[in-house]
């Protein structure tokens, strides 16, 4: 009985890893053109979009004037400050640009919009 129970589980065996080689095989074969799919993808929508995205920005860079700035409008609900910043003098934000940001009371430079 155990001799019998031996040899099946052995034909059962070898068929089981024949059987998953073949879907091994398949997956391989599926994931394969998966993979060229997703590459021609990659060179025929996504970089070229980048690139457009790219283009887009230099252009626009282009047509930025940097001496304009908008003109400062003391709104009451804007630039409110409950306490000072942790930082520097405590009126100026993290990442404050003395060129575009202006505090409470203004722009920084005293000779264009204060």
């Amino acid at each position: 009985m155990m001799a019998a129970f031996g040899r099946l589980s052995g034909v059962l065996g070898r068929s089981l890893v024949s059987r998953g080689r073949l879907y091994s095989a398949g997956a391989h074969a599926e994931h394969g053109d998966a993979a060229r799919t997703w590459k021609i993808l990659t060179y025929v929508v996504a970089l070229p979009g980048v690139a457009v995205c790219m283009l887009n920005v230099y252009l626009k860079s282009q047509q930025h004037h940097e001496d304009e700035r908008p003109e400062f409008v003391p709104y009451e609900h804007l630039r409110i400050r409950n306490k000072k910043f942790p930082w520097g003098d405590g009126t100026k934000t993290l990442f404050h640009n003395p060129h575009v940001n202006p505090l409470p009371d203004g722009y920084e430079d005293s000779g264009h919009d204060h």
